[in-house]
């Protein structure tokens, strides 16, 4: 289903609630026909594995050997609350409660899924689904007034996963795995928030400091990818992804203090300046997990584009490359759940711009 991009255009709430149907349509499914579940399937159609063989989701079965991206269900998970909450703003609790059903119903089936279990082996990965856990309590308690049990002790398992996959080995830092070779920005930044989130600000500052330390290029203004051991000692991975700048600058707002409020500032035009094009449309990186990398960055940037604490610059410099990047995705139709997520997740984030600059 391509969007409107000619002629009268939608408004970004249009699009991301065009985006969320096309998304469930396409790509969610019960997970096996369980009641009371819901799942996203990587792809948007029957595809073929390398043995030959088709996996395809007939009936709305989910095939129990489709390829499994427990991170991807995550951001899922948070798009959906996205659209939750948008419903609940305008005052439409019937679908605000629907939306609700429905991340209820992936978070236990990625559970079920995950063979009975939360953890993950990628701490990443938990950190990720932590940080959608923690919304979808908080979204609970707004829309019913109640406690979500099963959300909170998603959190709870969570949490704790997250706190042992730290030690003092680097000074500090949580590593990406359980391999436990490699401390990165994709599993600090996400940490960081969560806990910054969550009243453990105390952790969320360590994580922030240690990432500041060893991975923060002063000369680029932007956090590299992470630090591998190795047994002369670690080496960088210099790489640096646009996903990676999202949860940080998520978690420096999250803090608050003076001093993460300046250290945003610098982040969001770097990014300008390093990771978008002279449109002011941020990079794309193609493929599966790549799908998402944009997507995640916009999240934060549109938080920081509404965040009245920094300077009118910086402000207007997040909301342009949100606006900018959302445009550039307007008549495209994705292939796959990641791709899905993060075009619903720009519309989203765009969403919250135009809405706050109207």
């Amino acid at each position: 289903m391509l969007l409107e991009s000619e002629g009268t255009m939608e408004s970004m709430q249009e699009l991301a609630r065009q985006a969320a149907i096309d998304t469930h349509r396409r790509f969610g499914r019960r997970l096996m026909g369980l009641p009371g579940t819901w799942i996203g399937q990587s792809y948007s159609r029957a595809h073929r594995l390398r043995d030959g063989s088709m996996l395809s989701n007939l009936n709305g079965f989910s095939h129990p050997l489709a390829e499994w991206n427990y991170w991807w269900q995550a951001h899922y998970l948070d798009a959906i609350i996205d659209e939750g909450r948008s419903y609940w703003a305008e005052g439409n609790e019937q679908l605000a409660r629907e939306a609700l059903a429905r991340a209820n119903g992936l978070l236990r089936g990625i559970r079920i899924r995950n063979f009975g279990l939360l953890p993950n082996y990628f701490f990443d990965d938990m950190a990720w689904l932590a940080l959608a856990s923690s919304r979808l309590a908080k979204f609970t308690q707004l829309a019913t007034g109640q406690k979500n049990r099963h959300a909170e002790a998603a959190v709870r398992a969570l949490g704790k996963q997250l706190h042992a996959g730290m030690d003092e080995v680097l000074e500090g830092g949580l590593y990406w795995s359980r391999k436990k070779d490699f401390k990165n920005t994709p599993a600090n930044a996400p940490a960081a928030l969560f806990f910054a989130r969550t009243g453990e600000q105390e952790t969320a500052r360590e994580l922030l400091q240690w990432l500041e330390k060893n991975l923060f290029s002063a000369k680029r203004g932007l956090y590299l990818d992470g630090l591998r051991l190795t047994k002369q000692g670690h080496r960088v991975e210099p790489a640096v992804y646009t996903y990676n700048q999202g949860p940080v600058l998520g978690a420096l707002l999250a803090l608050g203090e003076p001093a993460d409020l300046a250290h945003a500032q610098i982040l969001i035009e770097a990014t300008a300046q390093s990771l978008s094009t002279a449109a002011g449309v941020l990079s794309f990186n193609r493929g599966g997990d790549g799908n998402l990398f944009a997507g995640i960055l916009c999240r934060y940037l549109a938080l920081a584009g509404n965040d009245n604490r920094l300077e009118a610059q910086s402000r207007e410099r997040a909301k342009g490359l949100v606006m900018a990047t959302a445009r550039h995705l307007a008549d495209q139709e994705p292939r796959r759940l990641s791709a899905a997520v993060q075009r619903w997740m720009i519309f989203s984030a765009a969403a919250q711009v135009e809405l706050n600059t109207g």
